[in-house]
């Protein structure tokens, strides 16, 4: 498979992997919304913090490591050893579950069961689902390396799907039910999206087409663990990346969600506060989540399949990195251009948003300054997102576990700039205290690019470079959208509110018009190597 084919698939992956998150997203925004009116503030707070923060620990400890290393490399591989050594994060997620579920009965604060009800069921069942999910994780790794790009699509919309329909019915029927609701769900979810994997490989191995791509795979029974005679059962060398990705991986949780660790065991906030702070969370990350995260999942894949690991730029084939070079400048300049576009117009509309969303309960108090902070953090998400995407595909070994030292200081470093930043300004510190851990992260990966490319000709990290007159252009929109906000919202009735949208939109639009004539590279890269296949069908 050539550099473009490879570069034609991530592009449809994530472009399919937006969809999903667009799904995910809009979910989340309307049954938030819809529950609030439901059940209470406090619950809320429990399940999407507490009980959620325990299911993606478990889920993201026992699998991160596996993709990561599982994913690196060509499909010249022996998938017997692979699926053995993926088959090793079941178990490994049954201690971690044990373990954490443990912690979070015996060691942390109990909810008041008059108010919140039936606790001890919610954690074991966000732990078991935890368990759950990973039994689809042979099936996931397979699917990605082979490029079965609308597989994801299917089975998480599915299940995403099937759980927003079952807690809407279970929250206006039985209200009463509280953490019940919410436990029975997240089983459903994680039980419906293992099912959609299984039936799909199903049917796959027992078409034609499975046997026209010489698929690997000839039965069900091959996604499961085997212990060949005469060759090791583990790839050894795929093992320790693993160790050293895995290493990593429990830094990298602590600063994806380390202001819920911060909530959850330093009780800095009440259980109707952390449910405000993660509903802003969530309306602030709508867009970051649905169109950053799948761009650097699905080009993390392009990077791993284009570039091999530990090898310089000059010890590359020329025509991998002249396309790998190419698509990470455009990349940064993509990321650098949304997250600008979201920061400025966000924070002219993040009251207006807020009030629309939830009314004064989110409009009042410091839930406008909590989303307008978000909205600087989405600039500096995005950028980050790329590069991190670009430098974890090409370290080798060794940089990977020196680049553990680093997350180490990051990780303390960002604990403690929360702890002290929320006991002086709020909920807002922990938004301050993620914008500069993010801010420290970029710094060492664009440290890592320019030394990547430093000896070739090639330059991406003139991506973050933007044209003057975008820069004047984003400078007046920025003002204007600000005084606008000032002047007609949003306390003075609609009309004055589309006064404000309608000054918004005129504004966007000149910073759209803008990007089209000034970034010339980017739209041409656009036109020229990510849209002509983006139709066919896959092959």
């Amino acid at each position: 498979m050539t550099s473009q084919d490879i570069l034609n698939h991530a592009t449809k992956l994530a472009s399919y992997n937006v969809l999903i998150q667009v799904v995910f997203r809009v979910q989340t925004f309307v049954l938030n919304a819809f529950t609030l009116r439901y059940i209470s503030k406090e619950v809320i707070g429990v399940v999407n913090v507490r009980l959620t923060l325990l299911y993606t620990t478990v889920v993201f400890l026992a699998r991160e490591a596996f993709r990561r290393a599982c994913l690196s490399g060509s499909n010249e591989r022996n998938w017997t050893q692979v699926i053995n050594l993926l088959w090793i994060t079941v178990p490994l997620g049954v201690v971690c579950s044990l373990l954490l579920s443990w912690i979070w009965l015996q060691l942390l604060e109990v909810p008041d069961p008059r108010r919140i009800p039936h606790y001890e069921i919610g954690v074991m069942a966000f732990g078991l689902s935890a368990v759950v999910e990973l039994l689809a994780e042979p099936f996931w790794v397979v699917a990605q390396a082979h490029l079965f790009i609308k597989l994801k699509v299917i089975a998480e919309s599915v299940s995403a799907t099937v759980r927003s329909i079952l807690t809407v019915v279970s929250v206006v029927l039985f209200p009463q039910w509280g953490l019940y609701i919410f436990a029975f769900v997240q089983l459903v979810y994680t039980g419906v999206l293992v099912l959609c994997y299984v039936i799909y490989f199903t049917k796959f191995l027992k078409s034609p087409e499975s046997q026209k791509k010489s698929f690997p795979f000839s039965r069900l029974t091959d996604f499961l663990p085997k212990f060949p005679k005469n060759q090791p059962a583990l790839d050894w060398k795929l093992s320790l990346l693993t160790w050293s990705f895995f290493k990593q991986s429990f830094l990298k949780q602590v600063l994806t969600e380390g202001e819920r660790y911060v909530m959850t065991f330093l009780n800095v906030l009440n259980f109707g506060d952390q449910g405000v702070y993660d509903v802003v969370n969530n309306l602030g990350s709508l867009v970051a989540r649905f169109l950053f995260l799948p761009i650097e999942e699905s080009f993390y894949i392009f990077f791993v399949k284009v570039l091999e690991r530990g090898k310089s730029a000059k010890q590359q084939p020329q025509e991998d990195v002249n396309m790998a070079a190419a698509v990470l400048e455009s990349l940064i300049k993509l990321a650098l251009l949304m997250g600008l576009t979201i920061t400025i117009f966000g924070y002219a509309f993040s009251q207006l948003a807020l009030d629309i969303y939830g009314g004064s309960v989110l409009s009042s108090g410091s839930g406008p300054s909590l989303l307008r902070c978000y909205c600087v953090y989405v600039l500096l998400l995005a950028i980050n997102g790329v590069t991190e995407c670009f430098t974890f595909a090409v370290m080798s070994k060794e940089e990977v576990d020196r680049y553990n030292f680093v997350m180490l200081a990051l990780s303390l470093t960002f604990l403690s700039l929360s702890y002290f930043l929320i006991s002086v300004l709020g909920s807002v510190g922990f938004i301050l205290a993620n914008c500069l851990n993010m801010g420290l992260r970029i710094s060492h990966s664009i440290y890592y690019i320019y030394r990547y490319f430093r000896d070739s000709i090639h330059r991406p990290l003139e991506g973050l470079r933007l044209s003057p007159s975008l820069i004047l252009v984003y400078i007046f929109s920025a003002v204007v959208t600000t005084f606008s906000e000032v002047v007609f919202c949003c306390d003075k009735g609609w009309l004055y509110r589309l006064i404000h949208i309608f000054i918004g939109a005129l504004c966007f639009l000149a910073v759209f018009t803008t990007i089209f004539f000034t970034e010339t590279k980017l739209i041409s890269f656009a036109k020229t190597r990510l849209f002509p296949r983006y139709l066919k069908k896959d092959t």
